[in-house]
């Protein structure tokens, strides 16, 4: 009797060739690191951000958030000295780069540092200066997105455009908008957009997670949106849907932040599956590692697990990521062709 054939193992998720474009600076830094340095400090740390970690978050209605971003404000606070944002830069790298990400925009409101480091300009200098420092050591391709706060004045997100417009060619590679999308409609950002828009930047907002579609719509057509941060709330108006295909605006998926914020109830409520068939490009994203506890791999792991992704399906959502991201055109053209290896048949198995 001839033996069952044996089944082919799953191509290793650990080395595809990706990029990774959601990603915020404190928000990536590691537990352990943290935890190091609040002892350092004489920063005393909830339980949900030690015991308890990672902790349960349900951001949903106004007290949920403040607690999400109490606990975010307070990890924020061990970062007191210029060596603290070169080790977050340096281990955010490294973690990139165990995960087989080659290519990280990570996101920073300069204004929650600005205190510590001299001013703005000094803080985006040091952060510039410090993701130099991580590519050369990893050899993972880093660009900064600065981000307004959608909670403070307009004319603040306004400075901080100029700010990312002169840092253009020297690593700043988009313009966000950030924190809860309750407190502050898009088109009162559009001002600060323009500006980056003008200054050649990535317009990288973020819309669709806490509010409906015409969150999401607000960020396409007032504020020109290249890539939005969530987005998964336009797979509820069909008409928006076909217009983020049209003009190919990649969404920023994050599905274990989607869960960890109390959003949906488990990963499968994500649509990342009916959001990918309508053809709109996404890119997987951790969002914030240190409060959800799952990095870049996890998402690509509940592709395969979770929404059922064949391997050609999750080549497909690599691509996008390198499709959406700010990379050299030399840089995106090599990791396209590492994807299509990756894809051939005999493409390396494992994790």
């Amino acid at each position: 009797m001839k033996a069952p054939p044996v089944p082919a193992r799953p191509r290793s998720l650990i080395a595809l060739p990706k990029a990774h474009l959601h990603l915020h600076f404190t928000g990536s830094m590691r537990h352990s690191t943290l935890v190091e340095l609040a002892a350092e400090r004489g920063v005393h740390l909830p339980e949900a951000l030690v015991g308890g970690w990672p902790p349960e978050l349900h951001a949903t209605d106004e007290r949920g958030w403040f607690r999400f971003q109490r606990l975010y404000d307070i990890a924020r606070s061990v970062l007191r000295e210029p060596a603290d944002v070169r080790r977050l830069l340096r281990e955010t790298a490294e973690d990139e780069a165990a995960e087989g990400s080659q290519w990280l925009e990570i996101q920073v409101d300069p204004s929650g540092y600005a205190s510590r480091f001299g001013g703005l300009t000094p803080t985006v200098e040091l952060v510039l200066d410090a993701a130099r420092e991580a590519e050369a050591a990893t050899g993972v391709g880093i660009g900064v997105i600065i981000a307004a706060n959608r909670t403070r004045h307009p004319l603040d997100a306004k400075t901080l455009a100029r700010l990312a417009v002169g840092h253009a060619g020297r690593g700043v590679v988009g313009f966000g908008l950030s924190n809860d999308e309750r407190r502050g409609r898009a088109y009162d950002f559009e001002g600060a957009f323009r500006i980056a828009s003008r200054g050649g930047l990535l317009s990288t907002p973020h819309g669709g997670e806490l509010l409906g579609p015409g969150s999401v719509r607000e960020c396409v057509d007032t504020l020109g949106a290249d890539r939005i941060g969530h987005g998964v709330r336009a797979v509820e108006d069909p008409r928006l849907l076909e217009k983020i295909v049209a003009r190919g605006v990649t969404l920023e998926v994050c599905p274990s932040s989607n869960v960890g914020l109390g959003v949906v109830q488990t990963a499968a409520d994500v649509p990342v599956r009916e959001l990918f068939e309508a053809g709109a490009p996404i890119a997987l994203g951790a969002d914030d590692p240190l409060l959800f506890g799952s990095r870049l791999a996890r998402q690509y792991e509940l592709a395969r697990e979770v929404y059922e992704f064949s391997d050609a399906e999750i080549a497909e959502l690599a691509r996008y990521s390198i499709r959406g991201s700010a990379a050299p055109v030399d840089v995106r053209k090599e990791l396209l062709d590492q994807i299509d290896a990756w894809l051939a048949p005999g493409g390396p198995a494992g994790r």
